[in-house]
Order: structure tokens, then C-alpha cells, then sequence
């Protein structure tokens, strides 16, 4: 059964079509962000730091480059860049909705340091999960299993922190039960899902080496 059809891409986007693409992904980061915000009043206890955690913040700019994928080519530099593009702005949207949202119908964002961390992080994050949308709806097998990997992963990561660093472990089980979840029901092969799951686990350790214990513990503490 195949999860992922492949798309065979119709004449890219061009100008107008770009531009309103990476509007769309930002509108709906920022209407996202907003949510998030919001979810986390909704959410009882520690699941409240799922609702704005990396791992579903880059759901959103998977979701970005894998619904353009139809719309641009699989391999050139025009897909891939307006796949990260809009990878881009659909997390810079969340970043801006989230704390947006603090700002104005909470009791303020506070220091401005750390929204820009976390905008500086969707610079990085942003494009490369919008790539890997783009890749999950490609003709290449490779390709297909590094994204699935990367967002699978992404879950990895965030239940490491959650039971190494929060000893929260109900948040932690859930995490890894959605990285086995999404290699399973997102790859389109038997190979293919075992070799996202198996990707899934050093993705899930380096990213949480280099995010949490480098970047985060350095900046944020």
C-alpha cells in the first residue's frame, strides 16, 4: 500500500504563484502559532509543552513542502527552493502567531531574546523540513526515507528531552510512540519504512546532541 503517491509536478510556479505560496505558509504558521499558544491554556499539566514543542512546529513546515510538491518539480533548484522557502515561513509564522499572540491577549512575550532564538531556529528548521515534505512526495526511494526520517525523528528528539531533562513520562512515550508512527504509516514500502525507522534513531540522537545540549543549554540555559 502506498501512503505517498508520487506527484508528477505540472509547470512550476512562477512570480505570482511563488509569492502566494510562501504567503499561504505564512499565514497558516501564523494562525497555527496563534493556536499553539492557545493550546497550551486547553492542555492539562505537562502535556501542555506538547502543544509549541520543535517536533510539532515542524510538522508544519513538512506539511508546506510536501503540499507543493504537485505543484513544483522533485529535483531541480526551483522546487527544492520554493519547498524551503515556504518551510521558512510557515515556521517564522509560528514563531511571529505564538508570540504574537502572548504579546497581545496575555500578560506580555517579555525579553524579546528568545522569540529571536526561536526565530533564528526557523531559519534553520523551516527549510530543511519543507525539503524534506518535498522529498516525502518524490519518485526517489532515498529521498522519501531521509524525510520521513527527519520528521519521525524530530519526535525522537523531543522524547529524549522529555525523559532525560522533564522526567516526563507519559510526554516522553507519546513522543516516540508518533517517531514509530510516522515511519510506519508514512513510508510507501515494507524497505521503506524499515529504513526510516532505523534512520529515525541516530537522527533522533544527533539532533538532540546539537539542539539541546549545544544551541539551547548555550543560549537559553
Amino acid at each position: 500500500m502506498n501512503a505517498s503517491p508520487v506527484i508528477a509536478p505540472v509547470p512550476g510556479l512562477r512570480g505570482r504563484g511563488r509569492v502566494g505560496a510562501t504567503a499561504l505558509a505564512f499565514a497558516g504558521g501564523l494562525l497555527l502559532g496563534g493556536l499553539t499558544n492557545l493550546a497550551q491554556g486547553w492542555l492539562p499539566g505537562a502535556w501542555n509543552q506538547i502543544a509549541n514543542s520543535g517536533a510539532v512546529w515542524s510538522v508544519a513546515a513538512f506539511a508546506a513542502g510536501a503540499l507543493l510538491a504537485g505543484r513544483v518539480g522533485q529535483g531541480g533548484r526551483g522546487g527544492l527552493s520554493v519547498a524551503a522557502v515556504a518551510g521558512l515561513c510557515a515556521e517564522a509564522g509560528l514563531v511571529v502567531g505564538y508570540y504574537g499572540y502572548a504579546e497581545v491577549a496575555r500578560d506580555g512575550m517579555g525579553s524579546l531574546f528568545a522569540p529571536l532564538v526561536w526565530l533564528g531556529m526557523a531559519f534553520v528548521a523551516g527549510p530543511l523540513f519543507g525539503v524534506a515534505g518535498l522529498w516525502w512526495r518524490g519518485a526517489c526511494p532515498r529521498r522519501r526515507v531521509v524525510g520521513v526520517a527527519a520528521l519521525g525523528g524530530v519526535f525522537g528528539t523531543e522524547a529524549i528531552h522529555y525523559a532525560w531533562v522533564l522526567h516526563y513520562a507519559a510526554q516522553a512515550w507519546a513522543c516516540l510512540a508518533a517517531l514509530v508512527l510516522v515511519t510506519l504509516l508514512m513510508g510507501r514500502t515494507p524497505k521503506e519504512r524499515a529504513s526510516s525507522l532505523l534512520a529515525a534513531v541516530p537522527f533522533s540522537l544527533t539532533a538532540y546532541l546539537v539542539l539541546y545540549e549545544l544551541i539551547l543549554s548555550a543560549l537559553l540555559g
